[in-house]
């Protein structure tokens, strides 16, 4: 596909290089020629600099018979006007948006459409970061927890701990364990090291271990691996802009919830927002304030404000002084691969990001995409179609599928059921099937194996 990327930041830069040694025609657009050149140096894709939303721009990067358009800009409305550009002048056939405001977000069945702004895709990372974090608050103990199939099945990354009745055994002992409970382990990550996972395979202490499984047996099996971590109960938000803001309001019904923001006029507006939160003015890097809101008996200690340096900073002082977890919003990419053990769970904005533009961009019936470990490892959620004769799965035993190198299937979603993926279990059409991805690379292969065509049998 012929692809144009306007804004050439992180998210954008990400998304060019996944896009790129995935043989599409990539042209990233923006005005900052050194942000394009530093691409270009490692990346064969095409450039253009200038306005992202100005029609001799867009005819620049070749609008004209591009087959796709994604504005990711750190502007919403040069967004939203190189879409509408991109419709009126050039016709383009997918457009995706990056929407930040919640101001928009608000009104957006309303808004985005073809008769007012042409919009086809919004993507709002603040509230996908925002659903991420709530998801880890709601299981305690893990490290990311993805939904597909509408939250029927789960993928969920879990550290083994010393004491798991699984740690130290081969993984078929859990089905002894837990006989009535079915579950894969889709990959275990060892020392960064990857692990296609079999039945004879042992868990060992500190192994990062992806399990897959029907939503309301997620805590059996995370008791598996490692000892279950209590309910939280005490959950402290250091930064109140959309996402801190959002997660509190989101969290406040359930959850004894403390927020606390450097700015007092938007804590004055937060107060009014949030019913049964305590807004509390000051910075989460002050010893006294955290001491006086008890941080040692907090459960989860949140940092959410747009500094990478100051959520770090943040975490490990209330992790030094008694916060049980530390969830900590980190953008820059080499930063999150020097944080320490002091920092539990460090969630990439542009990785949970990236994943939801890739389920847009990719071929075939793509319903989700979540980017692991950094970007290493993918997990795709793809919809089987056609028959025996035009498809290389439907009709076909799981054994029966000849898989990609380092690819592995983790369950399959019919109708409302869901089926962990067996030797034995026959692939239907409309079958929703969960596949994870320990080289992203091997994507246009899966993409290979589940098209539909009738040159199978040539």
């Amino acid at each position: 596909m012929k692809i144009i990327i306007l804004g050439a930041g992180q998210v954008g830069g990400t998304l060019a290089e996944h896009l790129a040694n995935e043989q599409n025609d990539i042209i990233v657009v923006d005005t900052d020629a050194d942000k394009l050149r530093a691409l270009t140096d490692h990346l064969d894709i095409g450039t253009v600099v200038g306005g992202a939303s100005h029609p001799n721009t867009l005819y620049q990067a070749g609008a004209e018979d591009a087959d796709m358009l994604v504005a990711v800009t750190n502007s919403d409305e040069i967004n939203m006007m190189a879409c509408q550009v991109a419709h009126t002048l050039f016709k383009t056939p997918t457009k995706i948006c990056r929407v930040r405001s919640p101001n928009y977000l608000t009104h957006q069945e309303q808004l985005f459409s073809r008769d007012h702004i042409p919009v086809d895709v919004i993507i709002g990372p603040e509230q996908l970061v925002t659903q991420n974090i709530q998801r880890l608050i709601e299981n305690p103990g893990a490290l990311q927890v993805l939904d597909f199939a509408k939250g029927r099945v789960q993928l969920v990354a879990v550290k083994a701990y010393h004491g798991g009745p699984i740690v130290g055994h081969e993984l078929k002992e859990i089905r002894r364990h837990m006989p009535k409970v079915d579950t894969r382990v889709a990959a275990i990550f060892r020392q960064d090291r990857a692990i296609i996972p079999e039945g004879d395979t042992v868990v060992e202490i500190d192994d990062d271990v992806f399990f897959i499984a029907a939503k309301e047996n997620i805590k059996a099996v995370m008791s598996e691996l490692r000892k279950v971590d209590k309910p939280y109960k005490r959950v402290m938000i250091a930064g109140g802009g959309n996402i801190g803001a959002t997660l509190a309001q989101n969290l406040e019904n359930k959850y004894q919830v403390k927020l606390i923001e450097k700015s007092y006029a938007l804590c004055r507006t937060l107060s009014e927002r949030l019913k049964h939160c305590i807004v509390l003015h000051g910075s989460g890097s002050e010893p006294q304030l955290l001491a006086s809101e008890n941080i040692e008996a907090t459960d989860v200690f949140c940092a959410l404000t747009n500094s990478d340096e100051a959520n770090i900073m943040m975490s490990m002082l209330a992790k030094r002084m008694g916060a049980k977890k530390v969830i900590t919003l980190i953008t820059n990419a080499a930063y999150a691969e020097l944080v320490g053990d002091e920092i539990d769970i460090a969630i990439s904005p542009q990785q949970i990001t990236i994943g939801s533009l890739l389920t847009h961009v990719r071929k075939g019936d793509i319903s989700n995409v979540h980017s692991l470990r950094r970007g290493a490892a993918e997990a795709i959620e793809v919809t089987a179609h056609g028959d025996p004769r035009s498809s290389k799965v439907v009709g076909r035993r799981l054994d029966d599928i000849t898989l990609p190198k380092g690819v592995t299937i983790g369950a399959i979603v019919r109708d409302e059921k869901v089926l962990i993926a067996h030797r034995h279990v026959v692939v239907e059409t409309d079958d929703h099937v969960i596949i994870f991805l320990l080289d992203r690379k091997q994507i246009g292969a899966v993409e290979k194996l589940f098209a539909v065509g009738f040159g199978f049998f040539s």
